[in-house]
């Protein structure tokens, strides 16, 4: 499972944005976003790099 940092996440429009990211490149993902501590969860076939990406596409800061 990777871990990521997200900072601007404030709400299920944000839990939704980034869950519906990852799904859209990997539809077989788990996406686990704790809304309090900043923390997004993902077990994906899909690199770091590119989780990180689309978190960032989504207007999210990321850190590792």
């Amino acid at each position: 499972m990777q871990r990521f940092n997200v900072q601007g996440m404030t709400c299920g429009h944000c839990v939704r944005a980034i869950t519906q990211a990852v799904l859209r490149s990997d539809p077989a993902a788990d996406v686990q976003v704790d809304l309090a501590t900043g923390v997004v969860q993902i077990e994906s076939a899909l690199s770091t790099n590119t989780i990180s990406h689309l978190i960032t596409a989504e207007g999210y800061v990321v850190t590792l």
